[in-house]
């Protein structure tokens, strides 16, 4: 087992645990059968027990081969978390107990995604928290890399389903693998590539089940590969995940704001929005949300009397790079690779760092093989790592 083998070394160990396999998936079923909308709280009472059984089961095996372990839900390893049931943050890390488990030489196996709040209720950080959970613990004590046990071999170039010439990619920057993650990808959670890159945390990313060598993030920090390409993109991401709201000129007139501090309070994340319209006419927003924030909007909207359409089978590819603006011709080679291969855009929103657009969601994959193929991401370069996450 690696876990006793580093032990063995001589190294103080921390490992931070998941759920096993399905099992969040089946107490979400289970809560679902006996309420059609259980209260928030009581969800993340019952979720956390995935990575605390998980927990146990783990330092029990690893006392069975003699190697000495303890087992720590979030709280008892000093998780202090705020923010909204089911999306979390983590505010701090009390280091104090892992100190003195790994000062007597036991390995600590604590449980992910999960933490406590002010009031004393436990608080769930979102599905992938754990990789956020390792990333906060890495930093309170000290850790200059924080490695992540997956079922992938790292980050590769392509989801070799849509591209069989993906490479693994050897390294990649903090502020590029944050911005992919947050448009899509799936391999880390965003927040725990952003804690990292603030905290000059590196990353590993390796199968669990291989030895190949992986994906490090470097954090940005403690810097890293600074040459400049003539290629400004070096990533596409995509999320098939997400609905597009249009809510029409004039039904919003004069209270945008108050619209976006509602969604806010519901902890409904917008992505590419857009205002169209104008004073006669009245003022609309265009904009995207993960689908499973689509039932708080659609109260929000009600509450607000809104008139919008909602369509949820779309998709969002995005380019991802440093300079897009500077190399004006980006976007609209997006765009016409699109259109050539007959692909129906919708909105478009475009950055320095990324470039989006919404299209049917049953052109997705398409779209971005064609787009992996139009960038040359699949061709091997000296100065970057080009990137496509899924």
């Amino acid at each position: 087992m690696r876990i006793a083998d580093i032990h063995r070394a001589g190294h103080p160990v921390v490992v931070v645990v998941s759920a096993r396999g399905v099992t969040t998936d089946e107490l979400v079923t289970e809560a679902r059968l006996l309420s059609k909308m259980p209260s928030a709280r009581e969800m993340d009472q019952l979720l956390a027990t995935g990575e605390i059984s998980s927990a146990a089961l783990l330092a029990i095996t690893l006392d069975d081969v003699k190697t000495p372990a303890v087992s720590l839900t979030g709280a008892q390893a000093g998780i202090a978390a705020y923010g909204h049931h089911g999306d979390g943050r983590i505010a701090d890390v009390d280091g104090t107990r892992l100190r003195e488990v790994l000062r007597r030489g036991m390995v600590a196996v604590v449980a992910g995604f999960q933490g406590i709040d002010a009031k004393g209720d436990v608080i769930t950080l979102g599905r992938g928290g754990s990789d956020t959970t390792a990333v906060a613990l890495a930093a309170a004590l000290g850790a200059t890399t924080c490695e992540i046990y997956t079922d992938v071999d790292g980050v590769y170039s392509a989801d070799p389903r849509i591209a069989p010439d993906a490479r693994l990619l050897s390294r990649i920057g903090s502020s590029v693998m944050s911005e992919m993650a947050y448009a899509g990808a799936r391999v880390l959670h965003p927040r725990s590539v952003e804690l990292a890159g603030r905290a000059g945390v590196a990353i590993h990313v390796r199968s669990a089940f291989t030895d190949r060598p992986g994906t490090t993030v470097f954090s940005d920090r403690t810097g890293g590969e600074m040459l400049e390409s003539s290629q400004p993109v070096t990533g596409i991401a995509h999320d098939v995940d997400v609905a597009r709201v249009v809510i029409h000129p004039g039904s919003m007139t004069g209270r945008g704001s108050e619209l976006f501090a509602a969604l806010a309070e519901a902890s409904v994340t917008l992505d590419l929005v857009a205002r169209a319209g104008d004073r006669d006419i009245g003022y609309g927003w265009d904009f995207t949300i993960a689908r499973l924030h689509v039932a708080p909007l659609s109260k929000v909207l009600a509450e607000f009397g809104c008139d919008a359409d909602i369509h949820e089978p779309v998709a969002k590819v995005s380019l991802i790079g440093t300079g897009l603006l500077s190399h004006p011709g980006t976007t609209g080679r997006m765009l016409a690779a699109l259109a050539t291969a007959g692909i129906e855009t919708y909105s478009v929103s475009t950055s320095q760092v990324r470039a989006s657009v919404t299209l049917p969601k049953a052109h997705c994959v398409r779209a971005v093989g064609l787009l992996h193929r139009e960038f040359q991401l699949d061709q091997p370069t000296d100065t970057v790592d080009h990137v496509i996450a899924v």
